[in-house]
């Protein structure tokens, strides 16, 4: 990973586009990336070291959260 370099966390935004303005649902939001990351950077690690393809790994990690279902959807 980019070890050393500060990483700004994103503006978390509302569906309607405005910035969420609770420090607690940032902070939980902010840390939740920080955990998932840990673990893909560990996913990651763990395959290479088995032999597997590091893109293939980044490919299936991209599919695994892109094929997550949106949580109250709503449906219409």
């Amino acid at each position: 990973m980019n070890a050393g370099v500060p990483k700004t966390p994103p503006v978390w935004r509302q569906s309607d586009g405005k910035p969420v303005s609770c420090l607690e649902k940032i902070k939980v939001l902010n840390q939740n990336v920080e955990e998932i990351e840990t673990l893909c950077a560990d996913a990651l690690e763990d395959g290479v070291l088995m032999g597997c393809d590091a893109d293939q790994i980044k490919q299936a990690l991209h599919a695994l959260i892109d094929g997550l279902p949106t949580p109250h959807a709503k449906k219409g």
